[in-house]
C-alpha cells in the first residue's frame, strides 16, 4: 500500500462519524468547532452549562451547509459523558475526531488552595480528558484522531496558577501514554498547548499585560482562538496521519 493510498484511507475512517468539541460553545472551542466543521466534519458542539451558545454555534454550522449538534454535559460525571457519547453517535454515526478543549482555570497561591478547588480543577481539566476519551473509544474506528488542549505553561508554571499548570501538565503526559496505548488500534493522539489566547478566559488581561506578553513574545502578539483551532485541524487531519503522542506548543515563540 502506498503512503498516498494509507492516507486515503485513514482519511476515509476519519470522514465517517463526527467531530466531538468538548468546551465547544466559546472561545478556542467555538473557533475549533467552525474549523472542522469548514473541513467537512459534522460536528458536536458541547457545552458544559451555556447550551444556548452551543446551539447558536450548531445553527451557524448548519446555515453555512454543514452538520452540526448542539450538547450539553457535566463532563467530570460519567453517566453524563456516555450519554451526550450516545446521542452524538445515534445521530453521526461514530466518532471520527474528539477535541477534548473542556477546561476551567483557578488561581490561587500555595496556602490559598482549598480541597474543593482542587477538586474541581482536577476533575475538569484532567478527569474529563479520561472520561471523555473512554467513552468515545467503542465508537472510533482506525483513522481517527483525539486532540487534547493543555496550555504552555503546563511546562513552565505561573506563581499563583501552579495548580492550573499542574492540570495541564497532566493532560499532555495522558496524550503521550494514551497515543502508546492506541496506536495498534490507528488512533492518535496529540495535544495542543496555546498561550494566551483572546477568549472570555483570558479578559482578565488589561492593555499593559497584554502588551508585556507581545513584547515578550517573538511574534509580537497574544494568540487568537483561530491561531489554536488551525492547528487543532490540522492534527486531527490525515495529513498528520505520522504524527501522534506529541503536544505542540502554541504561543508564538514565547516557550
Amino acid at each position: 500500500m502506498t503512503s498516498e493510498t494509507s492516507i486515503s484511507a485513514s482519511y476515509s475512517a476519519t470522514s465517517r462519524g463526527a467531530a466531538i468539541v468538548t468546551g465547544g460553545s466559546g472561545g478556542i472551542g467555538s473557533a475549533i468547532a467552525r474549523s472542522l466543521a469548514a473541513g467537512g466534519h459534522a460536528v458536536v458542539v458541547h457545552a458544559n452549562g451555556n447550551l444556548a451558545a452551543a446551539q447558536a454555534l450548531a445553527e451557524e454550522i448548519e446555515a453555512g451547509g454543514g452538520q452540526a449538534l448542539a450538547l450539553a454535559a457535566d463532563v467530570t460525571d460519567p453517566a453524563a459523558v456516555e450519554a451526550m457519547v450516545a446521542e452524538a453517535t445515534a445521530r453521526f454515526g461514530g466518532v471520527a475526531v474528539l477535541v477534548n478543549n473542556a477546561g476551567i482555570c483557578t488561581s490561587a497561591p500555595v496556602g490559598g488552595m482549598d480541597a474543593g478547588m482542587i477538586d474541581r480543577e482536577l476533575a475538569v481539566n484532567v478527569k474529563s480528558v479520561v472520561l471523555v476519551t473512554q467513552a468515545c473509544l467503542p465508537h472510533m474506528a482506525a483513522g481517527a484522531a483525539v486532540v487534547n488542549v493543555s496550555s504552555n505553561i503546563a511546562f513552565s508554571p505561573l506563581p499563583g496558577m501552579t495548580l492550573y499548570c499542574a492540570a495541564k501538565a497532566a493532560v499532555a503526559s495522558l496524550t503521550q501514554g494514551f497515543a502508546k496505548e492506541l496506536g495498534a488500534r490507528g488512533i492518535r493522539v496529540n495535544a495542543v498547548a496555546p498561550g494566551a489566547t483572546r477568549t472570555a478566559m483570558t479578559a482578565w488581561i488589561d492593555d499593559a499585560t497584554e502588551a508585556a506578553i507581545g513584547g515578550q513574545t517573538p511574534l509580537g502578539r497574544i494568540g487568537e482562538p483561530m491561531d489554536i483551532a488551525g492547528a487543532v485541524a490540522f492534527l486531527a487531519s490525515p495529513e498528520a496521519s505520522w504524527i501522534t503522542g506529541r503536544t505542540l506548543v502554541i504561543d508564538g515563540g514565547l516557550t
